[in-house]
């Protein structure tokens, strides 16, 4: 009878080591905790700098015009824009423009969401599409938004479409090629699971695409409304008209039309603290939590 020798599991030192440095990167995936940020911490590391970057801009720009390094009419002082923007507040306008011009950019960025969105898929997932459209895209991004201008002009008039349409063919090719550029980055392995568990068609753009790409669009996005902003802005200053109302375009256009340079620094400051706000409030919070939630984003 022929007797049967087990052999004993051998552990070399490569599968020892191979099994430890596996290992530690689970336990490093573990590490990646995530707490709450103290007051103190979000006010040193997130206000302070900023405040004090600010601050830096207002000194130098005080000390040149104290030093008349050059003419007022060039240069105001921080005081004669501090003047201009009380003023607008004692008249209770200075709300109201600015409230004119975010409600149409948001407005206009949620259009362009809704268009882009589906865009960015197809030309993603269709190759046919991708082809024919894809370099279209890309050309209408880098094309200038001030161009769509004199065209929207004659196509709609003065009036609130005119507006949307500039806003909307500045920022549908950002969003739908961000879009476009997560979902070349998601692993195949990702798709080839998502279809084996039958996430095909709408299913699998829902609960594989659009979760796998979420870095990329969300880049996309950011810089969506990026566009939209400045879209927006450049057809508020070509285009002024009492029947639109008057937003920030329109206030920095007034000011060079009644040489009130104040005026047009302060119209230049408010346009640049409502894209920051924007981007600060609503897009920088979703960005960190997604990221977050991945591992991606690890506290120093």
């Amino acid at each position: 009878m022929a007797s049967t020798e087990t052999k004993p599991n051998i552990v070399t030192k490569d599968s020892t080591d191979d099994l430890a440095g596996l290992e530690a990167g689970l336990d490093a995936l573990d590490a990646v905790q995530t707490h709450r940020t103290s007051a103190r911490e979000v006010l040193v590391k997130k206000v302070l700098p900023p405040t004090l970057a600010v601050g830096l801009v207002l000194l130098v720009w005080q000390v040149l015009v104290s030093l008349k390094v050059t003419d007022e009419t060039k240069l105001p002082a921080p005081s004669a824009v501090w003047d201009s923007l009380s003023d607008m507040w004692l008249k209770g306008t200075l709300l109201e423009v600015v409230w004119t011009s975010v409600s149409r950019g948001l407005l206009g960025f949620l259009l362009a969401l809704a268009i882009g969105t589906p865009l960015g898929l197809l030309v993603a997932r269709v190759k046919f599409v991708r082809a024919a459209i894809g370099p279209i895209l890309q050309g209408l991004q880098s094309l200038p938004s001030v161009a769509w201008v004199p065209p929207a002009v004659l196509w709609f008039g003065l009036n609130d479409a005119m507006m949307y349409t500039v806003i909307l063919l500045g920022a549908v090719p950002s969003i739908a090629n961000g879009l476009v550029s997560g979902i070349d980055q998601i692993p195949p392995l990702f798709l080839r699971a998502g279809r084996t568990l039958g996430a095909t068609g709408l299913q699998g753009a829902r609960h594989i695409v659009m979760p796998a790409a979420l870095p990329g669009y969300l880049a996309g996005l950011k810089q969506g409304w990026a566009f939209s902003w400045r879209s927006l802005m450049a057809a508020e200053i070509i285009a002024s008209s009492p029947d639109l109302g008057l937003g920030l375009g329109q206030l920095l256009e007034n000011g060079r039309n009644n040489i009130d340079l104040p005026g047009v620094f302060l119209a230049i400051i408010l346009i640049l603290v409502v894209g920051i706000a924007i981007d600060l409030l609503i897009f920088s919070p979703v960005e960190r939590r997604v990221l977050r939630t991945r591992g991606l984003l690890v506290k120093n």
